[in-house]
């Protein structure tokens, strides 16, 4: 009986065991939560963290599956996921490069307690600021299948340990160029991998092998490695695995060389995107490798910013499931191939700042889903027709202009678009001489440019109804009438008019960020209540009209204002006393105006502002007692024109001014040059000539390190959100040169039409980088400095009409750049150089005035004995200053070029940006 009993007892002990498992199961999901010494290990996780803001307040508690970014398995309890993404510090400027400003970050030390994580499948630590390398013993939480650790503020290699993740199919490590990697192989290890993600990641060590090793994983999906100072794009690979790639990402690196052929095997790409990477080769060779391979798999195709020429093949229409075809800021050539209206599907088409041209091909008109069309600086012919435009019902980003401006939009009066626009931009085309109609059905639009197109009436009322514009720029046309009339208050008989509906649809421009009327024939006063109406501008421009009367005070409250331009009107009066509501400007031109009176001191108090320009007016005064502000960012003051006395104002060297650019010429400056002056080591132009200054040339001029640093060229980006460059009148050859775009490449020292005396300090003779020096119509002695041929990149030497003496120094055969000089009326003596640069002088004039010169091109022919005699002591002198010059001056060049290297580098980078706005999101 007892037997029975047992085996009684044990038949329902086993029965019920899987109940009792479930109970004991569910009881550590309800009752504790997650598995206790789990818990634990997040606890200690946690303690080595710091929060400044708290963002893992709700780590408390036994249940730790229910704490923020904490996830547990269903049927175990485990915990299995981590996510800590923190998109709060991202939105904190600065923060995730390493900022010390934290306000919500996490950052600290990871513990190892993560390794009692047994289960852990997924860990995001994204979007933190964390500042220290990445733990190695993350490589041991093996069953990783994600780790995210990009845009976290790790620094340092990478450690190889991570190749222990044979499971992890997801990888970001993309930094903030704080990472690096020297060597690529543990990646070979993770033969899992789907998607592989180092943005910035700095793998210039890893050139060589990259590819190879990423080759060795066939299970890759998608890879993005952007701005990884990759060099070297292998032309060939003996056996291609990339069976399953869809998405390639290549951006931003340096590989100066051709797409490869063995492109044509990847069969599976969806996307290609190799922005700004200085790829080369022929845009036909490109796009007929990747019509083998995957026209009938590839649906993005991003090459833009590269150096591919060539003609867009026919073949392009064969990849008929393309969605985006961007090529812009290349050197392609030719029209755009008929074909292209077999791509049906594309949504994106950018072939902006190319070398295009010919008519757009009648079967645009097939891109029925196109939303983006964006065909700036080509060299388009021809007509558009409505015809073309009909079917684009999808449309919303329009750009166009062509550089030999005969490219003509001709669509009816009454046409009525079936598309909605949100930004147009028309620009060097034949679209006037009236507004086209057409706009008025456009409602959301945001962008409206429509520059040099030939309008040449009066602004529309409808365009001040548009409630969504944010930018507006007319710029270049014959727009007349008085600055928008619809600003003025209407008088009472017209307060139910639809002048005054105009005026308070007007009153809706709340969001106008940028608006610039420049180069038109605009009339009348500005209206006195533009500062309200226009409270929301950031950026005016109504420079080149003929607008005048007095600036209105309502100006000076338009806080928003980052750059104000009313140069080259008629504008009379003051300048406004009330700018110091200004806080944002960083552009003042008030130039070439009729204004008078003294200039307010509260303008230089302005605390960001880089730019003034205040020359060609009637403008006078002392402003050697003016005050600067203490954080100011001048970088360039223009006065020149005006009625200024006194002394140059010593405030200018003070060490808080930055200053590029500084022009006084053409005032009433009298006394020395002050020496505070050279404390400005950052000019590249100084300009003081035709004022009445006197005493020496300081010594002290040899210190502007601007000048001896020779800069590379580094062009301006096309493509700039802020394009107003501050252009400078300067005198260079003679005559009198507007620079705008070129200003930052141009260096000159001008001094000339003043009463200086003394010699030419030999100091100058170490602007090494100088192009122009003017000294002329001063009363200069003693010789010309015998160093002076270092100025090896001078274009324009004056020092004509001085009391010079002694010979032509032989050195300045030397100056193979100079291409205007000018000794005339001086006591100079003996025989004029005959080599190099000398050669090509063959105007007396530049030498009339000197009884002493002779030698060719002068009428004068030097006596043999004299002349050799004057030659010996010349290659003597000569000789000496090479030995004890030649070095130091080599040295200085040396040194001047790798810093203008450095400089430059950083100066393409800056300028790289694109902004797309159908790229976000």
């Amino acid at each position: 009986m007892e037997g029975k009993f047992i085996q009684f007892f044990s038949l329902i002990c086993l029965c019920l065991f899987p109940a009792i498992s479930t109970l004991e199961a569910n009881d550590v999901k309800a009752n504790k939560g997650c598995i206790e010494i789990e818990r634990k290990a997040l606890i200690k996780f946690k303690e080595g963290l710091t929060d400044p803001s708290h963002f893992l307040s709700s780590w408390t508690g036994d249940n730790c599956c229910s704490w923020k970014g904490i996830s547990c398995s269903n049927e175990t309890g485990h915990v299995v996921k981590i996510e800590l993404q923190n998109y709060e510090c991202f939105n904190d400027a600065g923060n995730y490069y390493g900022s010390n400003q934290k306000t919500s970050c996490l950052g600290g030390q990871i513990s190892t307690s993560l390794l009692d994580l047994k289960y852990l499948d997924h860990l995001d630590l994204s979007l933190n600021s964390f500042q220290i390398p990445i733990p190695e013993f993350l490589g041991s939480l093996g069953m990783l299948s994600y780790l995210n650790l990009s845009l976290a503020a790790f620094t340092g290699m990478i450690p190889q340990h991570l190749g222990n993740l044979s499971n992890l199919r997801y990888l970001d490590l993309s930094s903030d160029s704080s990472l690096q990697s020297n060597d690529l192989y543990w990646l070979s290890s993770l033969t899992s991998l789907e998607y592989l993600k180092m943005g910035s990641v700095n793998l210039s060590l890893a050139s060589t092998h990259w590819l190879q090793v990423l080759n060795l994983i066939p299970s890759l999906s998608e890879v993005h490695l952007v701005s990884c100072e990759l060099q070297n794009l292998p032309q060939s690979l003996h056996t291609v695995n990339f069976t399953s790639l869809s998405v390639l990402e290549l951006t931003g690196n340096r590989f100066k060389s051709p797409i490869p052929r063995w492109f044509s095997n990847l069969s599976t790409l969806v996307q290609l995107d190799l922005t700004m990477s200085e790829i080369t080769g022929d845009v036909s060779a490109v796009i007929g490798d990747l019509t083998t391979c995957c026209k009938n798999s590839l649906e993005e195709l991003i090459l833009a910013g590269n150096q591919i020429s060539g003609h867009i093949p026919h073949s392009l229409g064969l990849l008929k499931k393309l969605k985006f075809l961007e090529l812009f800021l290349n050197f392609i050539s030719g029209p755009i191939p008929e074909t292209v209206g077999n791509l049906t599907n594309l949504e994106v088409l950018d072939l902006s700042y190319n070398q295009m041209n010919g008519s757009l091909p009648e079967s645009i008109k097939m891109l029925t889903k196109l939303a983006s069309l964006d065909l700036l600086q080509n060299s388009w012919q021809g007509i558009l027709s409505e015809n073309q435009l009909q079917s684009l019902g999808k449309l919303e980003y329009f750009t166009i202009s062509s550089s030999n401006k005969s490219f003509t939009i001709n669509v009816s009066y009454n046409w009525v678009p079936p598309f909605s626009l949100k930004d147009i931009e028309i620009n060097d085309c034949l679209l006037g001489p009236k507004f086209p109609a057409w706009l008025k059905t456009q409602k959301q639009l945001s962008t409206v440019i429509l520059t040099n197109v030939g309008i040449s009436e009066v602004i529309s009322d409808w365009l001040w109804g548009l409630s969504q514009l944010t930018w507006c720029d007319l710029s270049n046309n014959q727009i007349t009438g008085s600055f928008l009339p619809s600003l003025e208050y209407p008088s009472p008989a017209l307060q139910k008019s639809t002048f005054n509906r105009s005026k308070s649809s007007f009153t809706s421009w709340h969001k106008l960020y940028n608006l610039n009327l420049a180069g038109n024939l605009l009339s009348g006063p500005i209206p006195a209540n533009i500062g309200q109406v226009l409270a929301s501008v950031s950026m005016l421009n109504l420079s080149w009209n003929f607008l005048d009367g007095r600036m209105p005070s309502s100006i000076g409250r338009m806080r928003n204002l980052i750059s104000l331009d009313l140069s080259n009107n008629q504008l009379s009066g003051r300048i406004l006393d009330n700018s110091r509501h200004l806080k944002k400007l960083l552009v003042l031109d008030l130039s070439a105006n009729h204004l008078s009176g003294t200039v307010p001191g509260s303008i230089f108090l302005l605390p960001e502002l880089q730019k003034l320009k205040l020359n060609d007016n009637h403008l006078s005064g002392d402003l050697s007692n003016y005050q600067i502000n203490n954080a100011s960012f001048l970088e360039l003051l223009d006065l020149g024109g005006n009625r200024f006395a006194g002394k140059i104002p010593k405030w200018l060297g003070r060490s808080p001014l930055a200053l590029f650019e500084l022009r006084l010429r053409a005032n009433r400056f009298s006394g020395s040059i002050p020496e505070e002056v050279c404390n400005l080591i950052y000019l590249h132009i100084l300009d003081i000539a035709a004022n009445y200054l006197s005493g020496s040339i300081p010594a002290c001029l040899g210190q502007l390190t601007h000048m001896q640093i020779v800069l590379p060229f580094v062009p301006i980006s096309p493509i700039s959100a802020f394009k107003d460059i501050a252009e400078m009148d300067l005198v260079v050859k003679g005559r009198q040169m507007r620079y705008g775009k070129t200003l930052e490449l141009v260096n000159i020292l001008d001094l000339s039409s003043n009463n200086l005396s003394g010699e030419i300090p030999k100091e100058i003779t170490r602007l090494l980088a100088l192009g122009t020096l003017n000294l002329s119509r001063n009363q200069l002695t003693a010789n010309i400095p015998e160093e002076i041929g270092n100025l090896s990149l001078l274009e324009t030497l004056d020092l004509s009409h001085n009391h010079l003496s002694g010979p032509i120094p032989r050195s300045m055969t030397a100056m193979t750049f100079l291409n205007y000089m000018n000794l005339s009326y001086n006591n100079l003596s003996g025989q004029i150089p005959s080599t190099n640069q000398f050669q090509t002088f063959n105007d007396p004039s530049i030498y009339e005035g000197n009884a002493g010169l002779c030698g060719v091109p002068l009428p004068t022919k030097c006596d043999a004995v004299n002349a050799g005699d004057a030659e010996d002591k010349g290659r003597m002198k000569d000789h000496s200053v090479e030995e004890d010059g030649e070095d130091s001056t080599k040295l200085e060049f040396y040194i001047s070029m790798v810093l203008g290297f450095i400089f430059g580098f950083w100066g393409v980078f800056g300028s790289l940006y694109v902004y797309k706005p159908w790229r976000q999101g």
